[in-house]
Formats: structure tokens, C-alpha cells, sequence
């Protein structure tokens, strides 16, 4: 008989040290410093239908959810925290940074940091934090209407060129704002006062950068608004299952996430190592789980050999050759 105690596996995680992988994978990538990084954040709903611990209804995403926090520098995945979803967006995340930078540093002190995220996370905690460390940000800015009173010239502007064209017009404006009450010093506002066929959509975001290194326009275009690319990842996370957080336990529902955490590194790898000149270069993970790796395969053990073999109909035989081919080169470590 199996005792009580026996019956179950359990798992022996340092959290800790998958953190630091994640991280350390990132810093091997790149073997010569970077001059400048951009740390992106962002949080997003995982739905639950079950008693988890943790979870909680949240009023904008309408269900009970957990509210994971993840931290990319371009297609890497440096972060992933799972939050009941009861806390703000921007919770847990200065702990996060700290670490995260003081661990890219230590490799690469010269190198320049910036923080890049929605108004989520344009709190005084972070900002005061990334200016004590000389680390840069670019935030999202909610609106409010002092915030639309100082751009009321330049919506008029972007109406009247609207109605001369037809076409959408944007007009930009910098200011130094500060609020009443949250903030502790005034800071460099970039609006955009935008009028599209719906009508006037103004824009904020707040930032530590100076004019002279980024104007107006070419901060809100170029700069804030890559992080979009941002949503893309993210989406690749729930496509290897970070949404199979099912369990009772808010800790073992956070070693789920770090699953599909460490599978997103090996697809990634796969792209950026064995994938680089081929039409799934920039594939999905999900496109490539359905046409590289979920593939029907019969499979034949004899004394020497595992014979595998693929359908005649698989219609990227070729290109799997080819990627098989460029893994079987790549070195062998002990």
C-alpha cells in the first residue's frame, strides 16, 4: 500500500533562481554590453473559475482573475509574477525592477535603462525609484481635464485641420505638470491632442527624458508607442498555457506560470538560433507548436535505433529537415 504522505510528488522550486535564469539567459544573448536597454511592463487577466487562492472579481476585466506582472526587454522575457488580482497594476513591480536591474548591471554597468509602460503603472513609488537609480521612464499618463485644459489650443488646431482635410490631424505639446496631491515634484508632460473621425482623442505620457534627446512627436510615435509590441508577447505566454493556473495554491499556480515562462525561452531560442532565414523566422510560438512540434509522428523502438516517421503528407517536411538539421549542429555541452 501506498501511504498518504506518498501518494503525491510534490515539486521543489527556488523561486529565486528561476528569476535569476531568466535574467542570465537574456545577459548570454548578448555577449557584447548593450549601450542602451528598454525594460517594457505590463500586466494582463488570467481568468479562473475555480475557489484559487488569490483570486478576486476585478471590475475592468469583469471575472474572477489572477493579475500577472510581466517584464520583457524586446522578444525576452525577464519577469513573470503572478498577483492576485486584487492589487493595483502597478504592484510588486518596483521589487521586481530592482532586482532585474541590479542583476543587468552587474553585468553591464555602463549600460543606459528605461522603463516603458501604460498608465498602469505611472505611479510616484516608481517614478521617485527609477529617478533615485538613474534609470529612465516613459509612462503612460491618465487624463484628467487640467490635462485637457493645457492642450484646449492645440485640440482646437487638430479640429480645424480635421475639418480642412478629412484626414486624422495630431498636434503636440510639451509641459512641465504636476498633481495636487500624489506627486512629489513637477515632470515632463508630452501630450497628444488628436482629432480622428470619432472626434477629439487626447493622449498623455510622462517622462524623465529631455527634450533634446527625444522631442514631442518622436517620443509619443516612436518611443511610447512600440511598446504595443509588447501585447504580442504576451499573447505567446498564454498560447503555451500560463492561463493553466487551476490549482488551490497561489504559490503552486506560480510554478505553472514559470512553465510556460521557460518554454517561451525555448521556442524563442529556437526562432532566434535554428529559425534565422526561414518562413517561421518570426512565427508565433502557437504557429510553431502546430506546425513543428505537434505533428503526428509513428514511432518504432528496435536494438539500435528509434525510427520516427512522419507522414508523407505533412506539408513542411522539408523545412522540418532543414530545422532538424541546424539542431543536430548546433555544439554539444557537457
Amino acid at each position: 500500500m501506498v501511504s498518504e504522505e506518498e501518494r503525491y510528488k510534490k515539486i521543489a522550486l527556488e523561486e529565486a533562481a528561476v528569476d535569476r535564469l531568466l535574467v542570465e539567459v537574456f545577459l548570454q544573448v548578448h555577449r557584447e554590453p548593450r549601450q542602451e536597454i528598454v525594460l517594457d511592463l505590463d500586466a494582463t487577466d488570467d481568468p479562473v473559475h475555480g475557489n484559487q487562492e488569490g483570486r478576486f472579481f476585478h471590475g475592468y476585466y469583469g471575472h474572477y482573475c489572477y493579475l500577472p506582472l510581466y517584464i520583457f526587454c524586446g522578444d525576452f522575457l525577464l519577469g513573470a509574477h503572478l498577483r492576485p488580482s486584487n492589487l493595483g497594476t502597478s504592484a510588486g513591480c518596483v521589487e521586481e525592477l530592482e532586482r532585474i536591474v541590479a542583476q543587468i548591471r552587474a553585468a553591464w554597468p555602463e549600460v543606459r535603462i528605461m522603463v516603458r509602460g501604460d498608465s498602469g503603472f505611472c505611479r510616484e513609488e516608481l517614478m521617485i525609484w527609477c529617478e533615485q537609480n538613474q534609470v529612465d521612464y516613459v509612462l503612460g499618463l491618465a487624463k484628467n481635464e487640467r490635462l485637457k485644459a493645457e492642450i484646449a489650443a492645440e485640440l482646437e488646431q487638430a479640429a480645424a485641420e480635421y475639418a480642412a482635410t478629412g484626414q486624422a490631424a495630431r498636434v503636440f505639446k510639451q509641459f512641465p505638470y504636476q498633481t495636487r496631491e500624489s506627486w512629489s515634484r513637477a515632470r515632463r508632460v508630452v501630450a497628444k491632442a488628436e482629432h480622428p473621425e470619432k472626434g477629439a482623442n487626447p493622449r498623455f505620457v510622462v517622462t524623465s527624458l529631455r527634450p533634446e534627446a527625444w522631442e514631442a512627436r518622436g517620443l509619443y510615435e516612436e518611443l511610447y508607442c512600440a511598446r504595443g509590441e509588447m501585447e504580442n508577447r504576451i499573447k505567446e505566454q498564454l498560447s503555451l498555457f500560463a492561463d493553466r493556473t487551476s490549482t488551490g495554491f497561489l504559490r503552486s499556480n506560480q510554478v505553472r506560470l514559470y512553465f510556460s515562462s521557460v518554454a517561451y525561452l525555448l521556442v524563442e531560442a529556437l526562432r532566434r538560433l535554428r529559425l534565422a532565414g526561414t518562413e517561421w523566422a518570426r512565427a508565433q510560438c502557437d504557429t510553431l507548436r502546430l506546425k513543428l512540434l505537434k505533428i503526428g509522428a509513428q514511432i518504432r523502438v528496435t536494438v539500435r535505433r528509434v525510427w520516427i516517421s512522419l507522414a508523407e503528407g505533412y506539408p513542411h517536411a522539408e523545412l522540418f529537415a532543414q530545422v532538424y538539421a541546424q539542431l543536430r549542429a548546433l555544439p554539444r555541452r557537457c
